[in-house]
Formats: C-alpha cells, structure tokens, sequence
C-alpha cells in the first residue's frame, strides 16, 4: 500500500477561506446541519483502489482542532457516495490518524468531522492499493472499518448490542504500566458512534486478563497487568465495579462458567511469577469470594513450551459441563476433567489423537446439547514456532469419561491454512467463522498472515474459504457474534510505537445473510416472546413472521487472546403451535445452557437467521438472580451495518488548493 504518486489534487471544505500553514481550518458555519463539516479531495482520475487515509492533525498546544468522531466516504463521480467506508472516534492527541478499509475503485475521497466546531489539518495522505479483491458475496462481506481510540485487545457484548472494548493502562501499550486504570472503548452499532472513557474506579490494568459472564450476568474481568485484581461489569447498565481480589496472581489465565453460575479460573503465569503453580481457584458471583482449589492442579495441562512454565499454562481451553465439571481440551494434547468439590480434583481424559501442543490455536462448543467441539490451529510454542492447519472433533459425555476425538476437515486435512493467533465464532446455524492468524508465531510481528478466513461446516464435516479481507489480524486480535448474526473481528497489536498496532475492527456479513449479488436477504423475525427471563428446563413460546425452520441459542461473552470460553451454541427442538407460532424447551441441564444471557435466533428453511432477542436464563442454584434484559436493546436493526447509512448532508462548497504528493511507504 503506497501514498498515491506525485498529482496535483483538488481539496474542498464545506466553506471557503484561507488559512495560514500549519493547519487548515474546517469550521461548520457552512453546513446544512451544524454538526460536521469535512474535505473533498479529488485525485485527479478515476480508478483508484483507495484503502486508506492517513492525516496529521496541527501540532498545536492543547487538544484545540483536533480530529475526533469523523467518517470517511469514497466515490467515483463526486456524487454517489453511499455508506462510509470508515467512521469512529480518533485518539484525542496530535499524532497521525489513519483509518484503513477494504479497497474500493474511487477518484473522490471525502472525510467528515462531526459535532466539533473546527478541526485542524496539517496533512493528508491517501493510500491505495494496486489491486483490490473482487467482491463475492457468496463468501461473505467484509463492512466498514469502525475505528476507536484505543487498541483494542479484549471486549465482550452488551445485553442492549453494544459492544465494549478495551486495552490496557494506555490506549496504545500494555508495558510500564503504573497500574490502577483501564483505557475503554464502546461501540453503538445500532447508532453507528463510539464512545470512550478510563477506568478507575476498580484500581484495575485489566490487560491480559480472563474473562466470563458468571451466573448473575456481570462479566467478570481477573487479573492480567494488575494481577490479583477483579472488576465486574454490568452488561445491562454499563457500570464497572472491584470485585474481590484472586488468591493468585494471574496473567494469560483462561476461566470459565460453570453450571451452577460461579466461575473456574487456572493457571496464568504470565504474570505475577511462574515458580508457584497458579492451581485453580473458584468465585461466587453471591458471596462475592474465591476459594483455593488445591486439588485442580494445573501441571497436568502444560504445554511442553521452550519458554517453560510462564507461557505453559497460558489461554486453556476450558468447557463448564454437567454437574459442575469443566472439560480441559487443549491447548496441550492432553486433555483433563477438571471438579470444583471437596477441594478440587483432576483426572485424565486421554490425548487429541496425534494432534501437538497448540498454543494459541481455538477452541469452541458448535453444539452443546450433543457435546461437540471443535478446536483448530495453534503452534507448540507461544512463539517463533510453525503453526498447524489441525483440526479436531470432540465429543463429551457424562463428566470422567474418556472422550471421542475425529479429525476435522475434508479427508482429515483440516484447514485451508495453518493459524496461531487466529479468532473464531459460532454462527447461529452451526457453522464456526474462522479468521487471522499467521503461518509462524511472533507476537507484534505482520509475516505470515491469514488474510482469507474460513468456514466450517459441521454437516459435511469441511472448512470453505470466505472473503479475503484486507487488514491483518495476528497478536491481540479478538471475534465477537453480533446480536444481527454478523461478526465483529478487530484488534491487535497494543505495542506502543510500533507497526502492528490496529485501532480498529471491521463487520463481516457471514454469506447466508446475502444474494447473490449481495442484497441482504429476507430475514425472518421473531415478533414476540413468553418471557425474556427463564429457568433451565422452562418452555418458551414465540411468534415468528413468517414461520420458519430451525431455532438456535447463543450464548453472550467475551473475547481476548484466542479465548473466548463463554461462547457455545444449543439447538433447539421447535413444536409448532399454529403457522407461525413456536414452542421450545430449554434443555434441562445447566452444564448444556450455562447460566447467563442467550441469544435466541430463528432461522428460515434456508438457513437465513433473524436478528436475535436476548435472553436471560437461570440455573436457580445462585438464588435465582434474574436481571432485568434491557428494554431498549440495541440490536433491532433490520440491516448490517454496511447497508445502513443514510447519506446526510454532504454539499460541497466552493473554495480549493492544490496539493503536491509524493510516494510514500
């Protein structure tokens, strides 16, 4: 991707005037609404594959101008614009902002300022690439670029739909941290806006850290930088509150729900010392403690990493599973049963085939009322080692026993592409999204990347190639399930001064939401619901429009470090009550439908998945909480959100200069 090459281009504000170097005024006086203004750049001729715009803000004292909350729009003719390509709220200091996106064919690039009076700009680069991937919207579609202040690294989904984000101490490092502060980011998708604050209220530097929704519903945040500490978050209201502090001191730890709602934390050497074995230890969302287990030993799950103990216990791949078990698959070959009673325990549950070590590879439940799972990728060591394309079908039965464990792929083969450090997702309908990743892992390092997600198809046991996108997701890049049935994939990087750090996340459209040429399908709807609060083992009854096939629950989590423990998938049996009235039960065992909130999708006889209703649902076994799902859910929108724009008011007033460029890198 290089700056476009020696032109003369044309610039135009909203209003005329002539400003004096180092910045140029943009003021709002000129436009229709009062609430942004922006720059037209005309590169001079058309057929560009624009994919990026960097801009300097004015190196003034202060924060006075600076570029904040803007859109950036591209078009071929300067008058069909259509939805931006990029859009989000800016870091607010005075270095380069840059906003990268898929590229599309344009001679007009247009940035947008919104809801500041003026903006400074000393300079402006437009990038593009010589190629650009023709569209196929039969492999999905890569949406706009959503850009944030911060690096995100971990995040996890509202019950209202918003999504919320964050990095560590600083917006853009995780190193030196004073510790004591949290650097957030939240996402509105339904308002298309982005929001950000610090936290300090938990004296917590949750980069790192592990992540749940317990029981009750609130997330729970251990460890990381500050490596005792514990933060909850309200995912119906927003608010971050301490929790109380792990008896270990943990970094790089996994935890996991159980079926009683409290939640199983291991290992986590990464920080706070690696001599002392970091053994599980167990938290009550009522009492609000932990307890030491000291017979869930943690050295029966080690990698054999060439780092040792620091990096061998990190990112388990753990299941919460029928009468408070939790099932150990990876990332060392060798599995576990892990038990929270009498102290603790752990017991054997044989290899992963032939499989290897596959430190940050993934692991998810596709199907929880069937006990399967599918891992995939990794390498054996946490860095400067080979990935693997290997991919695994387990299945679980009752807690102890030894588990049936397939090869995954067509023939065996696995995936198309080898992955560590790639992210995933259960769709509604099954399949498992697949993205990121490189061929060799090397944390903060952009060289042997996967820029082709995948897909897997558990029905005929193969994994499809999807849309390639066009910006690189390795170290720290995480994937959340929208509650529109989209995905989210963004992050990584959180390296300071360096090349990897990425500022933003994109939306993929999976392709069962697509025509052929790309228009979003009919979707069906669930119109209304019995109740948005239930208990394991209750029936449900919804109305649909217009009727439809197969009904799935998905269960709301969070995401970092490959990890994302909370997310798996039960089918539903739907009996039909009249055409499009429907009745299901929830399975009866919360070791299957973990204590916390679903969402609960409709699909059509083809496949296509409504926007989902959020539910909360109960084991009883914590004192039957049962919170309150928000009223005003922010995932009611009808369309993703690359289809959703309105245009607003874009005039173009008179008034230009010429700008000279030249090559850049």
């Amino acid at each position: 991707m290089k700056a476009i090459a020696s032109l003369i281009w044309t610039r135009s504000y909203l209003q005329t005037g002539n400003y004096a170097s180092p910045r140029d005024l943009l003021t709002d006086s000129a436009s229709c609404d009062h609430d942004s203004s922006s720059i037209t750049v005309d590169l001079g001729r058309p057929a560009y594959h624009v994919s990026a715009v960097v801009m300097l803000p004015p190196q003034l004292d202060g924060q006075e101008g600076l570029f904040l909350h803007h859109k950036v729009f591209l078009s071929e003719n300067n008058h069909n614009w259509g939805e931006p390509v990029a859009y989000g709220l800016w870091p607010r200091e005075p270095k380069e902002k840059l906003s990268t996106f898929e590229p599309k064919p344009a001679r007009y690039v247009r940035l947008v300022a919104e809801s500041q009076a003026w903006v400074g700009i000393s300079e402006l680069n437009v990038y593009a690439t010589p190629y650009a991937i023709p569209p196929d919207p039969t492999r999905g579609i890569w949406g706009p670029t959503i850009d944030f202040p911060i690096v995100p690294v971990a995040g996890a989904t509202e019950a209202s739909g918003m999504i919320i984000l964050w990095s560590s101490w600083a917006p853009d490092l995780y190193f030196s941290s004073p510790g004591g502060q949290t650097a957030t980011s939240q996402w509105h998708p339904f308002q298309h806006t982005v929001s950000q604050r610090t936290i300090s209220d938990t004296h917590h530097d949750m980069f790192c850290p592990g992540i749940s929704v317990d029981g009750t519903g609130m997330l729970l945040v251990t460890g990381g930088n500050d490596a005792e500490e514990t933060s909850l978050y309200n995912i119906t209201t927003g608010k971050w509150v301490t929790g109380p502090k792990m008896h270990f001191r943990r970094g790089y730890q996994s935890s996991v729900t159980l079926s009683d709602g409290r939640v199983f934390t291991i290992g986590g050497s990464w920080n706070g010392g690696s001599v002392t074995p970091k053994d599980g230890e167990i938290y009550d969302p009522i009492a609000r403690t932990w307890t030491k287990l000291p017979g869930a030993r943690v050295d029966p799950m080690l990698t054999d990493d060439m780092e040792g103990r620091w990096r061998s216990d990190n990112h388990g791949w753990l299941f919460g599973w029928k009468n408070l078990s939790i099932f150990q698959a990876g990332p060392s070959i060798a599995m576990h049963w892990y038990y929270v009673t009498d102290g603790g325990n752990v017991t054997d549950a044989g290899p992963r085939l032939h499989d290897q070590d596959s430190m940050s590879g993934n692991a998810v439940m596709f199907d929880a009322v069937a006990g399967k799972i599918l891992t995939f990728g990794g390498a054996p060591d946490y860095e400067m080692s080979y990935a693997t394309n290997h991919a695994h079908i387990i299945t679980i039965g009752d807690p102890g026993t030894i588990p049936k464990v397939e090869v995954a792929g067509q023939n065996g083969g696995g995936m198309h592409s080898a992955r560590a450090f790639g992210t995933s997702v259960i769709l509604p309908d099954g399949t498992v999204f697949i993205t990121g990743g490189q061929g060799y892992s090397l944390a903060f390092n952009e060289q042997n990347t996967m820029l082709t997600p995948e897909l897997y198809f558990p029905h005929n046991n193969t994994f499809v190639q999807l849309q390639t996108n066009n910006i690189i997701r390795v170290y720290h890049s995480w994937s959340l399930l929208l509650p529109d049935a989209t995905v989210l994939n963004g992050g990584g990087g959180l390296c300071g001064n360096c090349s990897a750090n990425h500022y933003d996340a994109q939306v993929f459209t999976p392709p069962y939401l697509l025509t052929s040429s790309g228009q979003l399908r009919t979707r069906p709807e669930i119109l209304t619901i019995s109740r948005e609060t239930a208990t394991i083992g209750d029936e449900i009854f919804i109305r649909t429009r217009p009727k439809i096939g197969s009904a799935s629950l998905v269960r709301l989590g969070g995401a970092t470090h490959t990890v994302n423990t909370d997310q798996r998938r039960v089918p539903l049996l739907l009996k039909r009550v009249t055409r499009t009235e429907y009745s299901f039960t929830i399975p009866n065992d919360s070791g299957i439908v973990t204590p916390g909130y679903w969402m609960l999708f409709v699909m059509d006889a083809e496949g296509v998945p409504s926007v989902a209703k959020v539910i909360f649902i109960s084991a009883r076994v914590l004192g039957d909480p049962r919170p309150t799902v928000p009223r005003k859910q922010g995932y009611f929108f009808q369309k993703p959100a690359w289809e959703s724009w309105e245009s607003g008011c874009l005039q173009r007033v008179l008034g230009s200069l010429r700008w000279l460029w030249s090559w850049g890198v």
